[in-house]
């Protein structure tokens, strides 16, 4: 048996959700040199 044989597509949706819902917060919280044009984490275009 496969270990992908038991995640159902509920739960890839709730993980896509999930990840989705963590980036946005992140780009809204997180510091701008994290997240920001030069951004260590996520090079993203966020405005101060």
């Amino acid at each position: 048996m496969s270990i992908f044989a038991d995640i159902t597509f509920f739960e890839v949706c709730m993980a896509l959700l999930t990840v989705g819902v963590a980036e946005r917060a992140l780009l809204a919280y997180a510091p701008i040199e994290m997240v920001g044009p030069q951004g260590w984490l996520i090079k993203a275009d966020v405005q101060e």
